[in-house]
């Protein structure tokens, strides 16, 4: 045995454990990935061949994908609309060189649950003309919102924005007053009037206003295509172009626009796609859901 290890037998030990911590480190990939669940509004995590770098380009139905770089290489991180039709899909990338080639993957098919809601308000289930006018002014600002793409490198782990129990999944087929409507694209934390709302990644405030169906509503821009929104909301406490860090007050929970009571609905979307926010979620938040 060397007689300095015996002599101080916690010096072994302590550099025992940083070359552990060490090891831990190399082994912590350098980009934490959502899960992968091909699926319409799920997210597909797909392995980039070489020579893709950062100076390639990746797409899906037309728009830009999101892509990081790993310790094995390069992924993209791709979001499928809820609409997508389920079987064969590709992504097309675009190489540094001018070249192109195709990586296919499979979306597979899923049925949502349906849900059935009464709204008190009928203007909110079926919009008089003059609430029209005003909805296809919102869409332009909102579709603008959502096709936003910054250079920014994006978090792909989330926190909660909110404490409270999940009111209504994501995705779920839904019949307002007995009426067929568009599918629940966010999920719903059910939070006291008041309750405080926070940014559960860094980001950049992107948009804020009030609108007919999601009342007081934030935008967040993380970079890439990756939007958040928060909606319903009682209070907004950001402004346009505000930098956020994990935990910032954004808001506080209301029942602002079409809404059955206080609660936060969180949406997140991924090359203008809309897709489920919980893919995204670290494993301890994903335990209390």
């Amino acid at each position: 045995m060397n007689t300095a290890q015996h002599r101080h037998p916690w010096r072994a030990a302590r550099r025992l454990c940083g070359l552990l911590a060490v090891a831990c480190l190399l082994a912590t990939p350098a980009w934490a990935l959502p899960r992968h669940q091909p699926i319409p509004g799920g997210v597909a995590v797909l392995a980039l061949p070489a020579p893709f770098d950062a100076s390639s380009q990746a797409q899906f139905a037309g728009r830009p994908v999101l892509t990081v770089p790993g310790d094995d290489g390069w992924r993209a991180v791709v979001g499928i609309p809820l609409g997508h039709t389920p079987g064969p899909s590709a992504l097309r990338l675009t190489f540094a060189d001018g070249s192109t080639r195709n990586i296919g993957f499979t979306v597979a098919a899923h049925t949502y649950p349906e849900q059935r809601l009464t709204i008190a308000d009928p203007d909110k289930v079926t919009p008089s003309a003059q609430s029209l006018q005003r909805i296809q002014r919102e869409q332009a600002q909102i579709r603008a919102a959502f096709r936003h793409r910054s250079a920014d490198r994006p978090p792909l782990r989330f926190s909660l924005p909110a404490q409270g129990p999940l009111s209504s999944n994501f995705g779920l087929r839904r019949v307002l007053n007995g009426q067929p409507r568009s599918p629940h694209s966010g999920i719903d934390i059910a939070a006291p009037q008041g309750a405080p709302v926070t940014a559960p990644a860094p980001g950049r405030v992107l948009r804020v206003g009030d609108y007919f169906f999601t009342g007081n509503t934030v935008f967040v821009d993380h970079g890439q295509g990756l939007v958040t929104l928060y909606c319903h909301l009682s209070e907004i406490a950001v402004r346009e172009g505000q930098p956020l860090r994990t935990g910032d007050r954004i808001g506080a929970v209301g029942s602002t626009g079409r809404a059955t009571g206080p609660h936060l609905h969180w949406g997140l979307s991924l090359n203008d796609a809309r897709v489920d926010p919980r893919l995204f979620l670290a494993a301890e938040a994903q335990a209390e859901r």
